[in-house]
């Protein structure tokens, strides 16, 4: 199964970082949507994503319609994650193959985007009272429910202990 996570034109080098590891990590490959607000060799993004770039997926593109024109050719679905959305994120079933959508976390995903993909948008619950949730929080909330939903394929799901072992009883 495939998790496809898409970023829009991200601002904040450390959030890509924080992102790409989580991507690296649970196996799901990055889209990244120019502009940046930084460049892919910025050492606040290399820090955040430690030594896991080798493990990544990535891919960039122009602009929106690069992006899309991708998306279509892979025929993989698109939701898009806004504060602005009307549906939660937990009432969807996700396909693989899919690709989640997030924007930037200044502006967040274009209004007519979102008004034009109304049954594709979902949200993350949260406080009346407050903007958002930071950007690498939201796609790792969103990416493990989705594997959560898909049971976590291809991920390991025992650790075990450095000093103990899980199967000895004392």
């Amino acid at each position: 199964m495939k998790l496809n996570i898409v970023l829009a034109q991200p601002q904040i080098p450390q959030n890509t970082g924080n992102i790409a590891r989580t991507c690296a990590v649970t196996g799901a490959a990055l889209h990244i949507i120019k502009p940046m607000g930084f460049t892919p060799t910025d050492r606040q993004l290399k820090r955040a994503g430690l030594d896991y770039w080798h493990y990544l997926d990535i891919s960039y593109y122009e602009n929106f319609d690069d992006f899309f024109s991708y998306q279509n050719e892979q025929n993989g679905k698109c939701f898009f994650f806004s504060t602005k959305a009307q549906n939660r994120y937990t009432d969807i079933s996700y396909p693989d193959g899919c690709f989640i959508v997030f924007g930037r976390e200044d502006a967040g995903l274009p209004e007519d985007l979102l008004f034009k993909n109304r049954e594709s948008c979902v949200r993350i619950p949260m406080m009346p009272t407050l903007r958002s949730l930071n950007l690498s929080n939201s796609v790792a909330i969103a990416a493990y429910e989705i594997l959560r939903q898909w049971d976590f394929p291809e991920l390991q799901n025992e650790g075990t202990l450095t000093k103990f072992d899980w199967n000895k009883v004392d």
